[in-house]
């Protein structure tokens, strides 16, 4: 795994350095959050190819859940220039994500 992955300040560097950024954050014990994943990243893919995606597993770097005020699993935060935009928990859908990710995604590409 690349450092920058496993220190609160590489994740910050992350959101800093990225114009387009989802940060999914679970654990591997979440049934949820693993049927979710990978509808993400093929969203992601399909449609907003410049947005990069990054799982923390919450498991493995505990202090990251203070650093991004996390409390549930799954929680997904979107970032447009290192500036939080949005985030959502357990209740999400992949349409809902599309429409919340699509104008500034957009405006910004």
């Amino acid at each position: 795994m690349d450092d920058l992955f496993t220190s609160v300040e590489g994740i910050q560097e992350l959101i800093d350095r990225s114009p387009a950024l989802l940060l999914y954050i679970s654990t591997d014990g979440c049934n949820v959050c693993r049927e979710l994943k990978p509808k993400i990243i093929k969203l992601l893919a399909g449609e907003f190819p410049k947005m990069r995606f990054q799982y923390i597993d919450l498991d493995s770097q505990k202090e990251s859940a203070g650093l991004l005020s996390v409390f549930a699993v799954p929680t997904i935060l979107v970032y447009f220039d290192g500036k939080e935009f949005f985030r959502e928990g357990r209740n999400l859908g992949i349409e809902q994500l599309r429409e919340k990710i699509e104008r500034p995604y957009s405006m910004l590409f």
